[in-house]
């Protein structure tokens, strides 16, 4: 059967389903094509951020957290808890059941927005005098024709050259989320978002937690004050981190996982693991895709080569989120959905690459917006900075959550703050302030002279914001 739209979006994680529905309200017919199966071989539109990624990731970490909360921080509280039980089938249950309800959500506002749905992978099949030629491999076949085709087909785990993964004892953002019982040791290459949100997991539920870096620097992309001090408290909460290592020889057998490494000083070393979770980036999935039956240019790493606008090489094909240049967010790609509807929707749509905000969901958290110290300092620009102890803070303490900082960077002729970066409590919600501020090209004196709300965590920012200027109320 065949189908006419305006518009064809392929993929229906964050980038797709956003644009989708945006297109939509714009007056536009759409269809969305999307592949991912349920547990039961339904639908699970959502893409890797809802099924295996963002969504299920931060179900676990809260779940980890309440339990490690009950064994060490709840005493200080007078709350006494006798007999914990980690019951680790039913919080792998309430993750998938979270998965669900986004999966059911999306499919929702499909119907609301009165977006065709179509469950299968799509790919080109040809141009054509009305767009092109667009097929549905799935329960059904389908064939539809878009006069705009939306690339929103994502990513997947990069894997180690030679070694698989099984999702059994190799496992990629997907075994790291469903591992049935906790092992006694779990391994991990890589220290970045992934890798320490994982190992944040499974050491709070039991497991001795090694992970091996291969850059000489801790979390390269934060400013460098921040991650000194993420260092040193994931460290301490017990994730055993070497940086600079040369991962060599990899074996599984009955027992689990021996990695041969090399540490940074050059002594050679093996790391014996139950599990071992590689998270060493993720690459763009065009799959599938068959891009080469209308010519679509992708670059020499395998992306889908676009412009600033988001236009690929083919006249009304368009491609966001993952499976393009620029970070790999699912927030990024939401706003690139949302510009390109609007574009094809004849409107202007808008990406500020300078202004999207970056979070790790470990405890404490680090978010940041903007440019680092050592950015400022590389580029020569004049910056004064100022920072603010959560341990100053008053909300903090009744929390009883102390640790980490805010730190504001801001011109220092014009005082436009350049970057702000957060670790401590809630800095993922914290960071919308200072995303909100340099939007509107705030100085640190507008974010120092604004009334926050006494006792919160959000006074932090204030007193980093008067912190550039040497005037903090509170330290």
């Amino acid at each position: 059967m065949s189908h006419s739209f305006d518009v064809v979006v392929i993929g229906a994680g964050p980038g797709g389903y956003i644009a989708a529905i945006r297109a939509a309200q714009l007056g536009l017919k759409v269809a969305c094509i999307d592949a991912w199966n349920n547990a039961k071989g339904g639908p699970a539109p959502g893409g890797t951020c809802t099924n295996v990624g963002c969504i299920p990731s931060k179900a676990l970490l809260q779940s980890s957290e309440h339990y490690d909360h009950a064994q060490h921080a709840f005493a200080a509280h007078g709350i006494e808890v006798k007999g914990l039980n980690l019951n680790l089938t039913q919080m792998i249950q309430r993750k998938d059941e979270v998965v669900d309800q986004n999966n059911q959500g999306i499919l929702f506002l499909f119907r609301k927005n009165k977006v065709s749905f179509f469950h299968g992978r799509g790919s080109f099949v040809k141009a054509s005098a009305e767009g092109y030629e667009i097929q549905v491999s799935g329960a059904k076949q389908e064939t539809l024709t878009g006069k705009h085709i939306i690339i929103a087909t994502g990513s997947n785990a990069r894997a180690l050259p030679g070694v698989a993964f099984d999702e059994e004892k190799i496992l990629s953002n997907d075994g790291a989320l469903r591992i049935g019982a906790v092992p006694k040791k779990l391994g991990v290459i890589g220290a970045g978002v992934i890798g320490l949100e994982m190992g944040s997991v499974w050491r709070r539920l039991g497991a001795e937690v090694t992970i091996l870096e291969g850059l000489p620097t801790f979390l390269g992309a934060v400013d460098e004050q921040i991650a000194k001090e993420a260092h040193k408290i994931f460290s301490k909460q017990g994730l055993n981190i070497h940086l600079g290592v040369k991962v060599g020889e990899i074996k599984t057998d009955k027992k689990g996982v021996k990695i041969a490494w090399t540490d940074a000083q050059g002594a050679a070393q093996t790391l014996e693991v139950e599990k071992l979770i590689v998270s060493i980036g993720r690459v763009p999935n065009t799959e599938g895709l068959n891009t080469e039956a209308v010519g679509l240019k992708l670059d020499e790493r395998g992306f889908v080569a676009v412009d600033e606008d988001c236009k690929t090489s083919l006249p009304n094909v368009w491609a966001v989120g993952d499976v393009v240049r620029g970070p790999m967010l699912a927030h990024k790609a939401e706003e690139e959905g949302v510009a390109v509807a609007e574009r094809i929707a004849g409107k202007h749509g808008h990406v500020n690459f300078n202004t999207i905000p970056w979070v790790i969901y470990t405890s404490p958290e680090i978010a940041w917006v903007g440019q680092t110290e050592q950015q400022l300092k590389a580029e020569g620009r004049a910056y004064r900075a100022g920072t603010f102890p959560f341990m100053a803070n008053g909300r903090a303490r009744a929390l009883g959550d102390i640790t980490g900082m805010v730190k504001f960077l801001a011109d220092k002729a014009t005082d436009e703050i350049l970057g702000v970066h957060i670790i401590g409590p809630v800095a993922s919600e914290l960071i919308a302030e200072a995303v909100v501020a340099m939007e509107f090209k705030a100085s640190a004196e507008d974010i120092g002279m604004i009334c926050h709300a006494h006792p919160s965590l959000s006074e932090a920012v204030k007193e980093a914001a008067l912190a550039v200027d040497g005037r903090t109320l509170n330290f």
